[in-house]
């Protein structure tokens, strides 16, 4: 398929926030090929800092990956930065426009948090190609995807705590479940930057390759996601969200039901039927 490439439109926010210069400077670009959605971040002067406008077309683009029916998606940041966290520059602008310095942390960090939620609910695989600084709210908006790839010059940090924050964006939810309650404490407690190395001894990341195959290997694997049955991969979703809140019994319940789901799909047909023929199997159906 011919790539196609869009702008996220900014869009006027309810809170009422964009400056004319924004209104008219999209901050994401969409592309979508071979069923696969791209969505970067293209504010490479901010190191892809989160704005209002920024994370308003992040959830637009993640609900329009789903909407054009990809069945992957990779998630990235243009320059040297995949993120660096809330838009500080903003945060301060708000402070001095609303008179009060927790404004920023008020409706835009509800719309960032819209945001991550969005993408864990997405029934579709989505996977972080993260180079250079990923800090604060951009190590969350990473681990928030379902499988994170590292450029060997990432760099790791939750430096909330450095300028007097408490973690937001999923942070205390993710870490804890990805390397365990003490590295997640000094982790969040220090505020320390990691290498990428170490992300992924502690199991902060999936792998790492060399920054000029970034892309190539996110784009891979994405592929791979998009060759497997959609609706395994969204029932496989389900029920890892799932599985913290759940007792054994309750999980082994969804498994049950999500097999019968699996099992009526025509997917499935399809998988009994290569292996009997000894060819690989197209999945196409949704289901």
């Amino acid at each position: 398929d011919v790539p196609r490439m869009f702008r996220i439109e900014p869009v006027e926010s309810p809170c009422g926030q964009l400056n004319s210069h924004e209104m008219t400077t999209p901050a994401t670009v969409y592309t979508l090929a071979d069923e696969v959605a791209t969505i970067e971040m293209d504010r490479p002067d901010s190191l892809n800092a989160l704005s209002l406008q920024l994370v308003t077309e992040l959830r637009n683009a993640v609900k329009k990956a789903v909407d054009d029916g990809a069945r992957a998606a990779i998630l990235k940041g243009r320059g040297r930065a995949f993120c660096s966290g809330g838009d500080l520059r903003e945060m301060r602008s708000m402070w001095e426009r609303e008179g009060r310095i927790e404004a920023f942390l008020e409706e835009p960090l509800r719309a960032l948090h819209d945001l991550i939620a969005s993408i864990r609910e997405a029934p579709i695989p989505f996977i972080a190609a993260v180079n250079g600084v990923c800090a604060g709210a951009g190590t969350n908006l990473a681990l928030a995807c379902d499988i994170v790839i590292a450029a060997d010059n990432a760099a790791f940090s939750e430096g909330f705590v450095k300028i007097g924050l408490s973690p937001d964006c999923g942070g205390t939810y993710f870490l804890p479940r990805i390397v365990g309650e003490k590295l997640a404490a000094e982790l969040l407690m220090t505020g320390d930057e990691i290498d990428a190395a170490r992300a992924e001894r502690i199991g902060l990341v999936n792998y790492v390759v060399p920054s000029d195959e970034l892309d190539t290997r996110a784009a891979k694997l994405a592929q791979k996601l998009a060759s497997r049955p959609a609706g395994s991969l969204a029932r496989i979703k389900r029920m890892l969200n799932d599985s913290g809140g759940n007792s054994l019994r309750e999980q082994l319940d969804l498994e049950h039901e999500c097999q019968l789901e699996s099992g009526r799909s025509a997917d499935f047909k399809e998988g009994v039927a290569a292996f009997m023929e000894k060819r690989k199997p197209v999945f196409l159906s949704r289901d």
